[in-house]
């Protein structure tokens, strides 16, 4: 069977990956941001998932204005980065999985929730960044990523419940698939900022600190959290975070925080990175 291991939450700042990409880790500007991936890298390294379900945001690279579809899954085998203006980032092919990626959609269809496939799909700086995030700059992924894309650029958006409950729904999916593999679910985006009109570059620390802080314990007050609350608080791109509450459903209540990051400012945003182990996960067995 299946098995949920791990959960993460990070931003997907494109920024991240052009310092990453020109080798500016250690410039006085990112070292820091950098370093404070170091501990988070160490322990997916100890995860070792087989396979990374990776909820994201398009950015107009493989959908337009013209099709805007709330929720669709990868089905392909393999997946581009996509090219956004300034040629594809130099990072490894995505690979994906179809069989798992077809049982997840049929189980997730059959639970109401109406999931678009994609049979082809590039991916964009939303899926790669958290990749380079927790991987750093590999030859190849260490394991198959299957990518999870969220409508949050046109309104109306999901509801952070809907996308709360689709967590939990994806964790029923991925419990009934039997085969024996290791499953970790990324959420990103986020965390506030805003990068237009009169608010342009607010970053709300408290906002972004609380949130992280709900994810472990009281997750189910954020899903009250509606679209005016996270555009006064968090600025119009903050509503990306309500990505972080499905990997925060896909996790069993015991699910507890390994590791967490915050840094401000990261271009012209806050940064977060928080880490979460299931307590019966192979890799917990073993260090305890």
């Amino acid at each position: 069977m299946a098995k949920v291991v791990a959960g993460v939450g990070s931003s997907h700042i494109p920024a991240l990956g052009a310092a990453s990409d020109h080798n500016k880790q250690n410039e006085p500007y990112w070292q820091p941001v950098f370093e404070g991936f170091g501990p988070a890298r160490e322990w997916i390294k100890d995860v070792a998932p087989d396979v990374v379900i990776l909820i994201y945001n398009d950015h107009a690279s493989a959908f337009s204005v013209e099709l805007i579809n709330t929720f669709v899954l990868g089905a392909a085998d393999e997946y581009d980065p996509a090219d956004e203006g300034y040629g594809p980032r130099q990072v490894p092919q995505l690979i994906g999985d179809s069989d798992f990626s077809s049982h997840l959609i049929e189980s997730l269809v059959l639970d109401e929730f109406d999931m678009a496939l994609a049979n082809e799909m590039d991916v964009d700086h939303g899926c790669t960044v958290p990749l380079t995030v927790m991987f750093d700059k590999p030859d190849a992924w260490p394991c198959k990523v299957i990518p999870l894309c969220v409508n949050v650029i046109k309104y109306p958006q999901p509801t952070g419940n809907r996308c709360y409950n689709l967590g939990k729904a994806l964790r029923k999916a991925i419990e009934s698939y039997p085969e024996d593999i290791k499953v970790a679910v990324f959420g990103t985006g986020g965390m506030s900022h805003q990068l237009q009109g009169e608010r342009a570059g607010l970053v709300n620390p408290e906002f972004d600190k609380n949130f992280m802080d709900k994810l472990q314990n009281d997750a189910t007050e954020l899903t009250k959290l509606n679209h005016t609350d996270y555009l006064r608080e968090s600025g119009s791109e903050g509503i990306e975070l309500i990505m972080w509450l499905i990997m925060r459903g896909a996790l069993s209540d015991d699910a507890k925080e390994s590791y967490r990051f915050y840094h401000v400012p990261v271009s012209n945003t806050g940064y977060g990175l928080i880490c979460f182990d299931e307590p019966d996960a192979p890799h917990m067995q073993a260090s305890g």
